[in-house]
């Protein structure tokens, strides 16, 4: 289980969870949300060529096909393992509903199969919804083989009100090594693409360069 990379690297890893659940099916169904997918913020990464981690949900890659595999078949990102509903692994996690001990497993597994068809540089990373973990959850994952990756930067994107309060959540907490969380998920995060620019711009000034997790944690 990891927070962060090598402190004494001039790298960050830029992540994006990609959250899905029951209720925001709904909401997208009836109208409520138009959309959970951030193109702007996808396009802004690709046009800068900036590497990205994509922590995926199931769920969310059904729910766009077209724009995981387009997140696949870009050489400078890379997928990970979000869980398949976005369920909670524990009590008390961001009233997400709770997903019971003995479908944690299969949870997961369940992500892989799904996500494995679109290809791309794939990883055996995996991040708790809402980071809420235990040791019972993490014997669970045991047999899968993963790495759990929760991260020292955590944006507040799903929360925030406008970009300011994103710059600053990140540019003020990041360090060499960072692993820094923000969303891909427009409707529930979104001032994310404004923010990203400022985001980089900072990185830029302090020397840091952002890297895929894969390489920051090599």
């Amino acid at each position: 289980m990891v927070r962060h990379g090598p402190r004494d690297t001039e790298k960050v890893a830029l992540t994006f969870d990609a959250d899905m659940t029951d209720a925001m099916k709904a909401r997208l169904s009836n109208g409520t949300v138009s959309s959970y997918a951030n193109l702007r913020l996808l396009a802004l990464l690709e046009t800068r060529r900036i590497p990205a981690t994509f922590f995926v949900t199931g769920q969310w890659a059904e729910q766009y096909p077209d724009v995981t595999r387009r997140i696949a078949g870009n050489p400078r990102f890379e997928i990970a393992n979000h869980s398949y509903e976005h369920a909670a692994f524990t009590g008390d996690c961001y009233n997400l509903p709770r997903l019971a001990p003995g479908e944690m497993t299969g949870d997961v597994d369940k992500t892989f199969t799904t996500l494995h068809p679109y290809g791309g540089r794939q990883t055996r990373y995996f991040r708790f919804p809402g980071l809420c973990h235990d040791r019972a959850a993490l014997r669970a994952l045991a047999p899968l083989g993963v790495t759990v990756v929760d991260g020292d930067v955590v944006s507040g994107d799903p929360f925030a009100r406008g970009a300011g309060p994103v710059i600053d959540a990140v540019l003020s907490q990041v360090k060499p090594g960072s692993i820094v969380i923000m969303h891909i998920t427009e409707a529930n995060a979104r001032y994310t693409d404004d923010a990203l620019p400022a985001i980089l711009a900072g990185l830029r000034r302090r020397g840091l360069e952002p890297v895929t997790l894969s390489e920051l944690l090599a």
